[in-house]
């Protein structure tokens, strides 16, 4: 009887790993329909780049490649490069329909608008936008749709024709080339032969940061909205040109889940997206469970995932008239994995993919009056609803990140409009060059209406991503959402493409910068006063920072203007001048000639100008930190302020030779670093450097005595919750990341190019700080009544109030800076990006 038991538990695991083999080296029938014939003149996916999907997995050139090869091949399908990534990656989209439609698609894409813009009734193709693997790590999408593009191209049969009549696809093969591309070098190279199903083989544990993010490690499905980075903005331009009335994005999740498509959380979808897009919505859930039925594959729907942040691909659509889709299937994170379900192999969650899809196509056959007519509606109410009127934005000392908002508005091609006058709303000023108007009644009013929600009070207390991005808080600009018709100008333009933007129009600084014997003065307000100031200093030439206001020939100087003589600087006078100049006209800051150091206040020839030094950056990356947060220093610092940094391990810290650094930044982080790292950091302060860390990295800066400080504890004890309550209670708890204001002591260094005393700062930890007793010590502290938009629970509000998101300790003669939060969030938090800026350059005078 024991060698019965034992032969079966032997043949039980040799059939199960033969399974495994066999599934994960498919054949095209394991994913193809059979109910159409192929046309032979198309390459199959394996005549391209030499092997059937789900073998390996594919890289992003092998992607291209093929997709090129179909374009080649099939007359349905065209395709077009939009832009390249940060590694220089193309980013190609296909459309594809049928070759009558391809030979008028021009007259085609401009009716479906005019049906929009209500110039229309007919009723031409519905346009569906898909989209794959916007996490690189998540790869069965990107791998499906070698498969898809496929099918579209090859498949004959008349049901297949009449599809293609009456739609066009617009296939987005990889919303993440880089990310795609570093996992699939990852899990290819570390690939047995005999298939190897254990999650704890090297193959299912990616190295720091992983595949998931872009190469500045950005979550890209968060950048709909922000629209900060190129590859989003390729999309967003496509999305524009056509506004598709469906765009579906397929995800990975965990190992041991099935396969989820929406509706999400009913409770949790933003108030602002129509009833009407959950009900088609779940319509077109039917299709999915009917294909995924007919293949054996499990699903589930309305029980995660939410429609609340419009800044992500299944949500971004809803408030532009299309209707997003979000699939989530089971990740294999690999070739394949042992789950609670089984061996999952990636052939299997490939399959899942390209079934969603065929469904989603027929879907949108079916649905498809009802879904064109829905579009039509939304944009006809949205009209209806528009009030006259209009809003302002601006900051009066400050355009460059006015233009920034601006940009973001273009991008989404919202319509602005210039301030033809400087005018005061509501006590506050707009100047003329340095804010804008936006008309109430247009298009896009709900997108408006997203970009600028402002909400305290929510019917769900749990999210799954942040619950408030008011941008104009954002980006710490005044604003008025009922400005009334305030004198305005011409339509805004702006000359763009996916990775250069530039408004047209002039301002101050656009006058010619006079010459000067004496010095010149920059204003620190500009947002990329930072980018000006580290370039004098790299290149050696002196410069100061004002710690007192001043006022020089009638004009008054706030904290914080830099002041460059022109004696004894490396360069010549006229050299100094032509830079300062080009400065002037590149980035906006405002620069004075001035011919004399004779001020009301503090003269130029004061100890209260103090000299800075040009920052030595090392950022501490790798396993214990959070890649998010450190990519978006990396990205501000490099991109936007061209400072070259070193980005060191952390684990390289204890042995590395600190001493080429004065600044040392560490972001969120998990865990105290060992004994060595902490005493050679230490030793590194206490000779002078500056030491900046974030959010959790704050408990071990306290606990080593670094950055002394007290946090403050919350009690919610959970009364009256039962079991079956206990995940949303604590979810209740949790800061997912909300705005709240500030007040500022102007006069501390740390708020130096800040024109008013309150800041709006995102937040998105627990983490609370108690005020120092010293008064001057907190120069950064929440209001008693913080909260300005998003969700907070109660007793995290209460221990908010009155608390400091930063810290500052002199430790030797150095500086160990702590801040709470992260100040350069996903890369459109620009009215916070400031505070680290300062915490670099004026680290010495605080």
């Amino acid at each position: 009887m024991k060698n019965i038991v034992l032969l079966t538990a032997v043949l039980f695991a040799f059939a199960k790993a033969v399974t495994a083999q066999t599934t994960v080296d498919p054949q095209m029938d394991y994913y193809l329909p059979t109910d159409v014939t192929y046309n032979p003149d198309i390459p199959t996916p394996e005549e391209v780049i030499g092997y059937v999907p789900g073998k390996w997995h594919v890289t992003h050139d092998k992607l291209v490649q093929y997709m090129m090869a179909l374009a080649d091949a099939s007359d349905r399908i065209t395709i077009e490069n939009r832009g390249k990534t940060f590694e220089d990656r193309p980013l190609i989209l296909l459309t594809v329909t049928s070759e009558n439609n391809q030979s008028n698609i021009e007259n085609l894409r401009q009716a479906h608008q005019d049906r929009i813009d209500g110039n229309s009734s007919n009723n031409g193709p519905i346009v569906i936008y898909q989209g794959f693997s916007i996490h690189g790590n998540e790869p069965s999408g990107s791998n499906a749709s070698l498969l898809y593009a496929y099918y579209l191209a090859a498949a004959q049969g008349t049901n297949v024709e009449e599809m293609l009549d009456n739609t066009v696809v617009l296939l987005d093969p990889s919303f993440n080339p880089d990310g795609l591309q570093r996992f699939a070098g990852w899990v290819n190279q570390h690939k047995n032969e005999n298939i190897t199903i254990d999650g704890n083989d090297r193959e299912y544990d990616e190295a720091w940061p992983g595949g998931r993010t872009n190469h500045y490690w950005f979550d890209m499905n968060r950048d709909w909205l922000p629209i900060q980075l190129p590859e989003s903005r390729a999309r967003i331009a496509s999305f524009n040109k056509w506004m598709p009335n469906i765009l579906t994005d397929h995800h990975e999740m965990g190992t041991n889940s099935s396969f989820f498509f929406q509706p999400g959380i009913p409770s949790r979808t933003n108030p602002l997206t129509p009833q009407m897009n959950q009900d088609l919505t779940k319509e077109i859930g039917n299709y999915h469970a009917a294909a995924l039925d007919k293949i054996g594959s499990f699903y589930y729907t309305e029980e995660s995932f939410d429609d609340f942040y419009y800044g992500k691909g299944s949500t971004f659509p809803d408030v532009n008239g299309g209707i997003g889709i979000l699939f989530e299937q089971a990740s294999s994170r690999g070739h394949a994995q042992e789950s609670v379900n089984g061996v999952l192999t990636f052939p299997f969650t490939i399959r899942n993919q390209f079934t969603a899809a065929l469904s989603t196509l027929a879907a949108a056959n079916g649905m498809k009056n009802k879904i064109l007519d829905y579009q039509a509606k939304f944009y006809k109410d949205a009209a209806n609803e528009a009030k006259s009127g209009n809003i302002i934005f601006g900051d009066s000392k400050d355009s460059g990140k006015t233009d920034a908002f601006a940009e973001v508005l273009l991008r989404h091609e919202i319509r602005l409009k210039e301030l033809d006058q400087d005018v005061k709303v509501d006590g506050k000023e707009y100047k003329k060059g340095y804010a804008y108007v936006i008309p109430k009644s247009q298009k896009k009013s709900r997108l408006i209406n997203a970009i600028f929600q402002k909400d305290t009070q929510f019917t769900d207390s749990l999210f799954y991503d942040i619950s408030a991005w008011t941008f104009p808080l954002a980006f710490d600009l005044d604003y008025n959402m009922n400005a009334g018709n305030i004198g305005s100008g011409d339509d805004v333009t702006a000359t763009m493409n996916q990775s250069s933007f530039e408004i047209n129009k002039s301002r101050d600084s656009k006058k010619a910068l006079a010459v000067s014997d004496y010095a010149y003065l920059m204003e620190w307000n500009e947002y990329m006063a930072p980018k000006v100031l580290n370039d004098l200093l790299n290149n050696d030439i002196i410069a100061k920072v004002a710690m007192q206001p001043f006022t020089l020939n009638g004009k008054s100087y706030d904290y914080g203007t830099i002041m460059i003589p022109v004696s004894r600087q490396p360069i010549a006078t006229n050299e100094l001048h032509q830079r300062l100049s080009n400065y002037q006209t590149e980035t906006a800051v405002v620069i004075d000639a001035v011919s004399t150091g004779l001020t009301t206040g503090i003269d130029l020839g004061s100890n209260s100008f103090v000299p800075l030094n040009d920052p030595k950056i090392a950022l501490v990356i790798g396993d214990g930190t959070d890649s998010y947060d450190a990519g978006e220093i990396w990205h501000l610092l490099d991109q936007r302020y061209d400072i070259a940094i070193t980005k060191i391990e952390r684990d390289r810290l204890s042995r590395a030779d600190l001493s080429k650094y004065n600044t040392i930044i560490f972001p969120n982080s998990y865990g105290s670093p060992d004994k060595s790292t902490m005493e050679n950091l230490q030793s590194w302060v206490r000779a002078g450097g500056t030491f900046i860390g974030f959010g959790n990295s704050l408990r071990w800066m306290s606990s080593s005595k670094m950055l002394p400080m007290t946090f403050k504890s919350t009690e919610n004890p959970a009364k009256n919750v039962t079991f079956e309550q206990r995940g949303d209670f604590n979810g209740a708890q949790v800061i997912g990341g909300a705005i709240f204001e500030t007040q500022l002591d102007r006069s501390h260094p740390i708020a130096f190019g800040y024109k008013d005393s309150q800041l709006p700062i995102f937040r998105n930890t627990t983490m609370f700080v108690e005020a120092d007793s010293t008064s001057h010590r907190n120069p950064i502290k929440y209001t008693n009544e913080p909260l300005m938009a998003g969700y907070i629970s109660k007793p995290n509000l209460e221990a908010l109030k009155n608390t400091r998101p930063f810290v500052h300790n002199s430790y030797g003669r150095g500086n160990v800076i702590g801040f709470t939060d992260n100040t350069n969030f996903r890369a459109f938090w620009y009215g916070t990006n400031k505070l680290m800026m300062n915490a670099i350059f004026f680290a010495d005078a605080m």
